[in-house]
């Protein structure tokens, strides 16, 4: 199974991380969200191509000395647990979703 994720933007509001050390955030998550997907793949929906205009997640927990490894774990899985739920709203690629 062979899987494209596209991520335009990711909103991470109050994330209590020095911005140089961002990167490292990022690249967790990356990391992360690719052994989720491997390991459990995507919501059925999701699986013969689609797009979605946002994915909405539970809230984490951030402590105010979370290394940046940490973060990006904490919401690779976050993310992965939008995605994986079987509940999506997808739109078929190159389609527009309506709200």
């Amino acid at each position: 199974m062979k899987i494209n994720l596209h991520i335009e933007r990711i909103v991470l509001d109050g994330l209590p991380v020095a911005s140089h050390r961002r990167d490292l955030v990022l690249l967790a998550l990356e990391s992360e969200l690719t052994l989720l997907l491997r390991a459990s793949g995507l919501a059925p929906d999701l699986m013969s191509g689609g797009a979605m205009q946002n994915v909405r997640v539970n809230p984490i927990r951030l402590m105010s000395r979370s290394a940046p490894r940490d973060l990006g774990k904490q919401i690779a899985a976050a993310i992965h647990g939008g995605i994986a739920d079987s509940g999506t709203n997808v739109t078929p690629s190159g389609g527009e979703m309506k709200a």
